[in-house]
């Protein structure tokens, strides 16, 4: 009996895809992204856009902040796009270099990516996003678990990559790495929910 090899997809692929199909591609395998995320995930996707987008404006800082669906795609060096095996759509994107954004998305790693924690699949973001976030070296990735009340903050290093994650709960402040004097004070998240 012949071994059936996988199809592996391509952004290419993906752009073929229903309009309405809520997918992403990790190593040019399909991850269904449905049902529908909760609304504490979105509470706490819409509270953190808002923080970001204040203080990115009242800074004055030259990034953009994108929650679901926007798509990343994640390219290889010197891969084109088309080609580009993972394209993911985060809760929540910053991207600070503005020749990365096009008009479908953003075609390379932003600077910080958060993802909320569905109770559905948490191993999508524990385990394959962690990875492949690591491989193409993402400055800041945070796991924020609604369910544990906590946030993990992974922060990349050359030439180690990710290590143990520093550990929050939704009582304490978080510094955002990526810029210099930003803090979310997850208590006031934790209020709205």
């Amino acid at each position: 009996m012949e071994a059936r090899i996988p199809k592996v997809y391509t952004y290419t692929d993906y752009l073929g895809f229903p309009k309405d199909a809520r997918v992403e591609l990790i190593d040019g395998l399909i991850y269904d992204m449905s049902p529908a995320p909760s609304r504490v995930h979105q509470e706490i996707i819409t509270e953190l856009i808002t923080m970001f987008n204040v203080y990115i404006k009242k800074n004055n800082k030259p990034c953009k902040v994108y929650a679901a669906p926007f798509d990343v795609v994640l390219v290889e060096e010197g891969q084109d796009e088309s080609k580009a095996t993972n394209v993911v759509q985060p809760d929540v994107s910053i991207i600070c270099d503005k020749k990365k954004l096009t008009e479908r998305g953003c075609v390379g790693a932003p600077e910080m990516i958060i993802e909320v924690v569905s109770e559905y699949n948490p191993s999508h973001d524990y385990v394959r996003k962690l990875n492949l976030y690591n491989q193409f070296k993402v400055n800041e990735y945070w796991i924020i678990n609604p369910y544990e009340q906590n946030i993990l903050v992974y922060t990349y290093k050359d030439n180690i990559g990710y290590s143990s994650p520093k550990v929050y709960t939704f009582n304490d402040k978080v510094r955002v790495g990526i810029f210099e004097d930003l803090i979310i004070d997850f208590a006031q998240i934790k209020e709205v929910l």
